[in-house]
């Protein structure tokens, strides 16, 4: 019922259309409850007084179409309100769910697979409509009808009416373990599903290295083994339901057989009308039906509260980073960044940064070296707020970073990483990502300081060519080219170049650092490289060793210290 209620919570915004939905549900099924009572007095005009046939029976069929007729509008609103209402909740619950996770901070996303997380944005979602368009409403229908008939065989006969329902109870009991049994292997399916997903798209991202090296079966099997255990729960599910199922049905039947029974001794007796029995019986396969149809909705009921489990769960996760209460909101920041004794690790490991400090004066050009590892990336991932220290502080301005909104910090940074994302679209799609109202002379301008106008030219379709997922059309350094394009772009105070050249060749890098040459004017930038051609025009190049700064200074005054910068110097910085 927890779970149900926050559904029932989250789809507030559709609650009218769900009191329709109601509405029409009750007077369907009150409808339907009259329907035994006409033919009951049929039967009973049949064999007491059939000289008023000819003028009862017009009359009864008369209002037995109009019960029709209301009977189909009921079904007719009911059914199309209801699907309005889940397909939109549906859409909605998507659109939260997926903006909730691109919200969460990246440490979030270091030990998840994508394809799980898409499978809770599509297929979970997915089973929302189960439970708004299938499973309340039919709830709600087979409640009214069980109570309804109950109450009408009472009203007509007290004692043949306790036989009939001598059964429910175990019904019940039936109905209750069942959904006790069912529930877990349901909630474990969906997750089996999540997993079938994130094993697709690892594999489809990855067929050219499962191609290279021979592992097609490998990865076949893998696959496999995901789908059967699918099936087996699966079937683990319907094996409890072929059992449950029919045996709720033969528990039914057991009430049939003792109307029958008792009621038809009753009516040799005098006890009860011949219609009456016959009404009784009708009755009995109204109030059986929604018993089974209950028994096989809460098959329903049971994949769609799992799935229900699943999203709130998500949507409870808290990210690490997000905006405190009164946080500010800055304009264009002039791009002062200092960190203050700042130390950090990943989940509570070994510390990257111990005691860090650093002040980068606006405009000035700042290049990180240092061996793989030593925290060159973490620091521009503080900058960027993408994690927060553990210790101490890091500021823009003057003003923590925690202090700000994220959104505005973030208006502040242009970045390129050295493992560059492109979007499936076209060239300028991905330009222009970052400024999307830039018009395409402006594109083409910043593609020019990029050097990459000249192969873009080239490309078939020029600035409009697709470039697939990921940019697979694309070379490594066509692609930087196009990353680097799109910080330029973005026009903003800071820049963070993390390994930004790394996949160019020597003359391509030389013209792409004249470009860069002219753009870092004016502008905070930060250069993470392992090529000395890449930082040895810098204003400071800091040196990080065991996590703290070891060295500090132009290229020259760090080569006359003779130090650890002489010695990366000497192997070429590719340490």
């Amino acid at each position: 019922m927890k779970t149900a209620i926050k559904i029932l919570k989250a789809a507030k915004k559709y609650h009218i259309y769900l009191y329709i939905t109601a509405i029409a549900t009750i007077l369907n099924s009150v409808l339907s409850l009259y329907t035994p009572r006409l033919i009951s007095s049929l039967v009973n005009l049949i064999a007491e007084d059939a000289t008023r046939l000819p003028t009862e029976a017009p009359r009864l069929a008369l209002i037995f179409l109009l019960i029709a007729f209301g009977i189909f509008v009921t079904q007719a609103i009911k059914v199309y309100v209801s699907h309005y209402a889940a397909w939109s909740f549906v859409e909605e619950l998507r659109n939260k769910l997926y903006d909730h996770i691109q919200r969460l901070s990246p440490g979030y996303f270091s030990d998840k697979q994508t394809g799980q997380l898409m499978s809770r944005v599509i297929n979970d979602t997915l089973t929302m409509e189960l439970f708004t368009a299938h499973c309340a409403p039919d709830i709600l229908a087979h409640s009214v009808m069980f109570f309804g008939v109950i109450i009408m065989l009472l009203s007509m006969n007290v004692r043949l009416a306790v036989y009939a329902i001598l059964t429910l109870p175990v019904v019940g009991v039936c109905v209750w373990f069942y959904a006790k049994k069912v529930r877990p292997l349901f909630n474990n399916r969906h997750q089996t599903v999540a997993e079938i997903n994130g094993t697709l798209q690892d594999n489809f991202s990855g067929v050219k290295e499962i191609q290279i090296f021979n592992c097609q079966d490998r990865e076949r099997d893998r696959f496999a083994e995901k789908t059967h255990q699918y099936t087996h729960l699966t079937m683990k599910a319907f094996e409890k339901s072929s059992i449950v199922h029919p045996f709720i049905g033969f528990l039914n039947q057991l009430g049939t057989v003792l109307v029958i029974g008792i009621g038809g001794i009753m009516a040799a007796k005098g006890e009860i009308d011949a219609g009456e029995v016959v009404a009784f019986l009708l009755y009995l396969s109204s109030l059986y039906a929604p018993i089974n149809s209950l028994a096989r909705t809460n098959e329903d009921l049971q994949d769609s509260l799992a799935a229900g489990e699943r999203i709130f769960n998500m949507l409870e996760v808290r990210s690490d980073v997000s905006d405190k209460e009164g946080a500010i909101t800055i304009g264009r920041a002039k791009g002062e960044i200092e960190f203050k004794n700042v130390s950090f690790s990943y989940n509570d490991s070994t510390e990257v940064l111990s005691g860090f400090s650093l002040k980068i004066n606006e405009g000035e050009t700042i290049a990180l070296v240092g061996s793989t590892g030593v925290g060159k990336t973490t620091l521009a991932s503080l900058i960027t707020r993408f994690y927060d220290p553990t210790a101490g502080s890091v500021t823009l301005d003057g003003v923590d970073l925690r202090d700000m909104t994220l959104h505005s910090l973030h208006e502040n940074i242009s970045m390129v990483l050295q493992d560059v994302f492109l979007f499936h679209g076209t060239v300028s799609e991905n330009i222009r990502y970052g400024a999307p109202d830039a018009t395409d002379e402006e594109v083409k301008n910043a593609a020019a300081l990029a050097n990459a106008d000249g192969f873009i030219t080239e490309l078939e379709h020029g600035y409009d060519t697709i470039v697939g997922e990921r940019g697979v059309r694309l070379s490594g350094g066509q692609k930087q080219r196009i990353a680097i394009a799109r910080a330029i772009l973005r026009n903003r105070p800071i820049l963070i170049l993390d390994e930004a050249t790394s996949a160019v060749d020597n003359r391509t890098e030389r013209l792409i650092h004249k470009a860069i040459d002219t753009v870092i004017e004016n502008r905070t930038t930060i250069i993470i490289a392992h090529r000395l051609s890449t930082i040895k025009n810098a204003d400071k190049i800091v040196v990080i060793e065991n996590g703290t700064v070891k060295e500090m200074g132009s290229h020259e005054e760090l080569l006359e210290l003779n130090g650890a910068y002489k010695k990366l110097y000497e192997t070429g910085l590719n340490a």
